[in-house]
């Protein structure tokens, strides 16, 4: 029997990308899971093993080649939903200004902006021809410029608000192909990047972001909402 819809997710050896994962295998979808090294990815390759419809395939989000493979791969795909999840935090607890650390902003700006449009560029034509049509941008509200009130975590904070910004001008690009695009903060989650004292499971952030999934209309388009439902400011 073949899966009634098939997600394609970046990022998903772990935390959100990996609960992503779970829950639409879960629930009968075709899931094509990309990590850095799916030779580590315990969970995620037993996870493979449950369930027929998952596959697993290596992908760092900032390597034009594996992504062309990977674009080859998928070549006669229909991804019904497109889920740019892969990030990255590496300044959480560095570059107090005056001591910017400018190799880890170029980095977080490579994985956090740059992955996310590389890989939505690489896959349209895969999601227009599918039946849900959705690309989908995990982001965070610290990209949000009006959120804004405290000092640090300035390359994680602007590569998010470069993501959104990016994502917010693609739109357009898109929707002459019949493509939606949802951008998503998932909460303050207990994940490697969240921390243990972070109030929601990935299971919670997840079902949350999963419904505005769901539940998506073209007035939704290019909004920029929290996991539940409630819509984040610029």
């Amino acid at each position: 029997m073949r899966p009634r819809q098939t997600v394609l997710i970046t990022g998903a050896s772990r935390g959100l990308g990996l609960e992503w994962a779970r829950q639409y295998a879960e629930d009968g979808w075709g899931v094509c899971a990309t990590c850095r090294r799916p030779e580590e990815a315990r969970e995620l390759t037993a996870l493979a093993a449950q369930h027929r419809d998952v596959s697993v395939h290596r992908l760092d989000v900032t390597d034009a080649e594996q992504l062309r493979t990977l674009q080859l791969d998928l070549e006669e795909a229909c991804i019904d939903v497109l889920l740019n999840n892969a990030g990255v935090y590496l300044d959480k607890f560095l570059g107090d200004f005056g001591g910017i650390d400018y190799e880890v902003w170029l980095r977080s700006f490579a994985v956090n902006t740059l992955g996310a449009v590389r890989v939505s560029e690489a896959f349209a034509a895969q999601v227009a021809r599918s039946e849900k049509k959705l690309v989908v941008v995990t982001t965070s509200h610290m990209g949000s410029i009006t959120d804004i009130s405290a000092p640090g975590s300035y390359a994680y904070r602007s590569s998010k608000a470069a993501l959104n910004a990016a994502m917010k001008g693609i739109a357009p690009a898109l929707e002459p192909r019949g493509i939606g695009l949802l951008l998503l903060h998932p909460g303050w989650v207990k994940t490697r990047m969240g921390g243990r004292d972070a109030p929601y499971t990935p299971e919670q952030s997840v079902r949350g972001m999963r419904r505005l999934v769901e539940k998506f209309d073209p007035s939704m388009n290019a909004r920029f909402f929290r996991f539940d439902g409630s819509e984040m400011p610029w």
